[in-house]
């Protein structure tokens, strides 16, 4: 897909909490992803697609199958089977065949398998060479990107748990015929979800970091706008592309400018406590949910370019961060849980 046919994240219409929470992962990529939730036709999958027009640059070493930074070291290509990248990069000048591109957007088919994902050994070249060759998955491609997974509620539960672990643990391991092989895999991970399709296992829930809820826009005249700049795009996405190219770029600086003051931000002694009371009132099982509100409020700081946490800001985190984490009742929706939170800050105000 030509970077010209994606449509333009800026140009989307409304669903500012899906934006935000996309942003905070940027910001924040240990956020551990994000979960939208949502009805079939609310700009789900055109918002994840659309991330690679605001996405910042990074470093790549050319020919890396395993998307490794320049200041990666070599350890791993000691290890990697692929020769003609090896040699180069443990040979010579280490700054040598080093370019920027745009972080990637790597989509999940429904249908992958284990091997799809994690990476398998290449027994054709074992055959044919007696070499052993490391064929890398989809994490691999995903290392340094985002991996997004549209229907994620109808995927395998083993290959939700392989993606959930590896976006954990930041690495992914290959192990075939008595070969193991373990490579980088910190990505953001984005599924999108209809629940009218079935839901999440709540072990599942929980190891998304963000939660949003995305409905249908009710206001009629962002409804024709909608419509005015879907067919603009369709007509001549080059260019429609340019005229938001400016928009574009700003919301990239700005985003650039929150990864770099993150580090800054401070969040008091007096705020945690606060997070830590958000939990306990709501019921949220384990401590997973305090720690991504912690850094969901410091992403929000530094998206508002401040170095200090606000009570606003934690506010903003446990809509997104605990309603799927919350106890529910029996045929009790997430979106029910969102609503629970914001009674609780107003009681608490």
């Amino acid at each position: 897909m030509s970077h010209q046919s994606i449509y333009p994240f800026a140009a989307i219409v409304g669903q500012e909490k899906m934006k935000l929470a996309l942003y905070l992962n940027l910001i924040n990529p240990t956020i551990s992803g994000v979960l939208i939730r949502g009805e079939k036709g609310t700009a789900k999958s055109t918002a994840v697609r659309a991330l690679a027009d605001i996405l910042p640059e990074i470093e790549v070493i050319e020919g890396c199958p395993f998307q490794l930074a320049p200041d990666d070291g070599v350890g791993l290509c000691r290890e990697c089977f692929r020769l003609d990248c090896r040699e180069k990069r443990l040979g010579g000048d280490k700054t040598e065949g080093i370019f920027r591109r745009h972080i990637r957007v790597v989509e999940l088919p429904v249908g992958a398998t284990e091997d799809r994902v994690v990476g398998t050994l290449n027994l054709e070249h074992a055959i044919k060479k007696g070499e052993k060759q490391i064929e890398p998955g989809l994490l691999a491609a995903a290392h340094r990107g985002i991996l997004y997974v549209d229907e994620v509620n109808l995927l395998d539960d083993h290959v939700v748990d392989i993606l959930l672990d590896a976006a954990a643990m930041g690495f992914n391991t290959i192990e075939r015929e008595g070969v193991s092989f373990s490579h980088p895999a910190r990505f953001v991970l984005v599924g999108t979800m209809n629940p009218e399709e079935g839901e999440l296992r709540p072990q599942l829930l929980d190891r998304f970091g963000l939660s949003v809820h995305v409905e249908g826009i009710m206001d009629r005249n962002d409804r024709v706008e909608v419509m005015e700049r879907r067919v603009a795009f369709d007509e001549d996405s080059t260019g429609f592309a340019a005229r938001w190219a400016k928009k574009s770029r700003e919301l990239s600086d700005r985003i650039e400018i929150a990864r770099r003051l993150y580090p800054k931000v401070v969040i008091e002694r007096d705020q945690l406590f606060n997070i830590a009371d958000f939990c306990l009132e709501v019921g949220v099982d384990g401590h997973r949910g305090d720690i991504i509100m912690m850094k969901a409020a410091k992403a929000l700081a530094a998206f508002s370019q401040r170095e200090k946490v606000e009570k606003s800001d934690i506010e903003t985190a446990a809509e997104m961060a605990l309603p799927h984490r919350m106890r529910r009742r029996p045929l009790m929706e997430i979106g029910d849980n969102a609503k629970k939170i914001k009674e609780f800050r107003r009681e608490a105000e």
